[in-house]
């Protein structure tokens, strides 16, 4: 008999307009940044309630989903029935992560809102490597990570003082679960949303998401695109724009 799955934690942030994908939400318009959020935390959830089931399917969520405008409300509220939902806790990013995988029982596989194109099976790949490792780490394309992946969520304590949202993140978050004694696996690079370049490639990956749909829509808007190389917004060390992972 196979062992039942690893548990999954889902780091996200509640999407409101001006809070959820602000940098994003420079090119589109944040009302529409907001959407593209909900979207991608939509397939989030549905891909981890595949692989897992919603029992063991843990969120630590920042925001309230009172805030979030219909109809991605009501959609949230469906497609978290059945899940363990917290707050996340205080204090910065890398202590809000520690936090949230202390909270949830072991083996478990954390990822974020950024990566709208995960799949069951890139799940499961993951959560693989712990056969081997004592940690699994997910590179993201921009130099952050996309899943971490623990025998014992109480390692996560190694992330606390670990720079986010730089584009050293996942060699320094790396190096910091090696020097608290863990043997750490790696798994496949994902590209996660942070620009409009992003949107475009996870939407030409994996066009039938909830995302890709959301984005051709605003993608097809009347408004012009502002270029990633004109946007001046910057994602701070806190993770403000950073929806759950370990992005750079």
């Amino acid at each position: 008999m196979s062992p039942p799955p690893a548990h999954v934690l889902v780091v996200a942030k509640a999407p409101v307009a001006g809070q959820a994908k602000t940098r994003l939400g420079a090119a589109v318009g944040m009302a529409a940044a907001a959407r593209l959020a909900a979207a991608a935390l939509l397939d989030t959830l549905a891909a981890a309630a595949a692989y897992a089931g919603t029992e063991r399917c843990h969120v630590a969520l920042a925001g309230d989903l009172d805030d979030v405008v219909a109809p991605d409300d009501a959609a949230l509220r469906a497609a978290l029935a059945g899940w363990h939902l917290r707050g996340q806790a205080d204090g910065g990013f890398d202590e809000r992560l520690a936090a949230a995988h202390a909270a949830v029982p072991g083996p478990v596989v954390q990822i974020g809102m950024d990566t709208p194109q995960v799949t069951p099976a890139l799940l499961g790949a993951v959560v693989e490597g712990l056969d081997d490792h004592d940690a699994v780490l997910a590179p993201a394309a921009d130099g952050g990570w996309w899943a971490l992946a623990l025998r014992d969520p109480r390692a996560a304590r190694a992330l606390v003082g670990v720079p986010m949202s730089t584009d050293e993140t996942y060699a320094a978050t790396r190096a910091a679960l090696r020097a608290a004694g863990l043997d750490v696996g790696t798994a496949p690079a994902l590209v996660d949303v942070d620009d409009v370049d992003d949107a475009r490639a996870v939407a030409a990956e994996a066009p039938a998401t909830r995302f890709a749909v959301t984005w051709r829509a605003a993608d097809q808007s009347d408004r012009d695109l502002v270029p990633n190389h004109c946007l001046s917004a910057r994602r701070g060390s806190d993770g403000s724009d950073v929806d759950g992972g370990g992005g750079a």
